[in-house]
């Protein structure tokens, strides 16, 4: 390995643990909002009267914020200085957040949810650089290790303490309390923070940022207006192709302006980068809709409350917490390939085992696919963020990390759309195709059936008469779990394909040693920055 030289430590805070306790104030609030909101989605649908399109628009827009100017974020930091672009990330997350808390509608409610994921995103690119520039040695390796325990805690625990504050609070808490919080962070980093930046600064690509995030949008809209508008209609098929068109746009220009591109294409000539990009996003695409679609069965169909359902997720997340605490350790020691194709097909056959859940089966039947779900996402994350880091040269590592995490958002993103849809459809099409439906309701069956994958079988029995009540509740129930199991079983095969996708690809040799020493703690990769960009200023 070369010799590199490192310039001289530069001033930095007195107390540098006032960065990181700003640092993991923004994490944990940032992260939080990736899974509190779940909880929280019938009261919004009560207050709203809210589709099942927008319900999934609530969760996707974040995502879609984040996903879109993640890369961009830190290359803005780098070039303006970090602590001030920080600042200006937690003004728009407080600012967002106050907005969701206060929205009238749920329109007004997607849209802040965006602007909160812009915030959201800035503050996960610049966190990181800001603790590499305060910390060294051990001291960095405890810094990034309290970084990645908050963030896993924010989401292990999100629908717990979502559910603790709808029922307590209100729906709207969930939200409002990022303001007190994020207010504290502010000052705090205001008075206690250095200024860092780069004196050679990436390139921002903004036509990449712009091609990239409208592609991503469009296939999401796709997929969210689809069975409203018809998969046929030429409004949807225009969506996809110009979705399609976009992507391929963005994908020129990565290719023919290198010097300005927002993706390193020179990471892809890795087999196992390749791979491990496309396991996270699969991953990322299949799960984060089978808890949204487990949670919506907790509460809608059982009948529980938030906070109840909080409760009632526990054996996933605390095998979740575990999991991940003691897959760390075995980084070093297993083969990449073995462990991230354990961790998928574990997640595939957790999903698998919702199949087993019945009309009237209570909510201990989720337990065995809860545990299995966590134990996978909880092996999968730690190796993730290490193969990201070790996959590349420590000069690339948070280029490499940074694309890693986008493709995660995105994945996210397009499998709360795809697999949304595809359980909307399929309960949809099964309560319309009852007797009890057609009945009832006749040519609003179908619609009739879209409320009930929106809000569960009680949202139809409003006005039904008492004689066919029994009859419709039975139709929905049954449409609604058949729903349930189609939606499962399509993320079972997703993640079952990413588990095989992981043993073909993934490869010990392509991964440095010396990164895996401390997994998810880019200690070199940060000090070979540092000496690059001249951040020690």
């Amino acid at each position: 390995m070369a010799t590199h030289r490192y310039h001289t430590p530069p001033q930095r805070s007195e107390n540098p643990i006032w960065t990181l306790v700003v640092v993991a104030l923004a994490t944990f609030m940032l992260m939080l909002d990736l899974t509190v909101v779940n909880v929280a989605l019938p009261d919004i649908r009560s207050a709203f009267d809210s589709s099942f399109s927008s319900l999934q628009w609530i969760l996707d827009a974040y995502a879609l914020g984040l996903a879109a100017v993640l890369l961009a974020a830190g290359s803005l930091a780098d070039r303006i200085g970090r602590k001030k672009v920080f600042d200006v990330g937690l003004v728009v997350f407080v600012l967002s957040s106050l907005a969701c808390g206060l929205a009238q509608n749920d329109l007004t409610l997607i849209l802040a949810r965006f602007v909160q994921g812009l915030g959201g995103a800035i503050l996960f690119a610049v966190g990181p650089a800001l603790l590499g520039h305060e910390f060294r040695g051990k001291e960095r390796g405890m810094a990034f290790g309290v970084f990645g325990g908050v963030a896993g805690l924010a989401i292990a625990f999100g629908p717990l303490i979502g559910g603790g504050l709808t029922q307590s609070l209100g729906w709207r808490w969930i939200f409002l309390v990022n303001v007190p919080v994020t207010v504290v962070a502010l000052i705090v980093g205001y008075l206690k923070m250095r200024e860092s930046r780069s004196d050679t600064p990436p390139p921002l690509d903004w036509p990449g940022m712009a091609t990239f995030s409208a592609g991503l949008f469009l296939l999401v809209l796709g997929f969210m207006r689809g069975q409203q508008d018809g998969w046929g209609s030429a409004r949807i098929i225009g969506c996809f192709a110009l979705a399609l068109i976009l992507l391929a746009v963005f994908a020129a220009l990565q290719v023919t302006r290198p010097g300005r591109a927002m993706f390193d294409l020179t990471l892809f000539r890795s087999r196992t980068f390749n791979g491990l990009s496309v396991v996270t996003a699969l991953c990322a695409l299949s799960v984060m809709p089978g808890i949204f679609l487990l949670i919506s069965y907790v509460q809608n169909l059982l009948g529980y409350s938030a906070f109840a359902s909080g409760l009632r997720f526990l054996p996933l997340t605390l095998l979740l917490f575990v999991a991940a605490a003691v897959a760390g350790s075995l980084v070093v020691k297993l083969p990449p390939a073995g462990l991230v194709g354990a961790s998928q097909l574990l997640i595939a056959a957790g999903l698998a085992a919702i199949l087993l859940v019945d009309v009237g089966s209570s909510w201990t039947a989720l337990i065995p696919g809860m545990v299995i779900i966590g134990l996978g996402m909880g092996i999968f994350n730690p190796p993730r963020a290490a193969f990201s880091i070790a996959v590349t040269t420590p000069e690339k590592a948070g280029m490499a990390s940074g694309i890693n995490e986008t493709f995660q958002q995105a994945g996210l993103a397009i499998g709360i759309a795809a697999v949304g849809a595809f359980f909307q459809n399929r309960v949809g099409g099964s309560f319309a195709e009852s007797e009890a439906a057609r009945t009832v309701f006749g040519d609003k069956a179908g619609e009739a059936g879209d409320a009930v994958a929106a809000g569960g079988p009680s949202v139809v029995l409003t006005g039904v008469p008492d004689a066919a009540a029994g009859a419709v509740r039975e139709a929905a129930e049954s449409a609604f779990v058949s729903g349930l199991h189609n939606a499962m079983l399509l993320a079972a095969v997703i993640a079952a394909i990413s588990g095989v996708v992981a043993l073909l690809t993934l490869r010990r040799d392509d991964l440095d040693p010396a990164a895996l020493e401390n997994p998810g703690v880019p200690t070199e990769a940060v000090e070979l920055e540092d000496e690059r960009t001249g951040a020690y200023r």
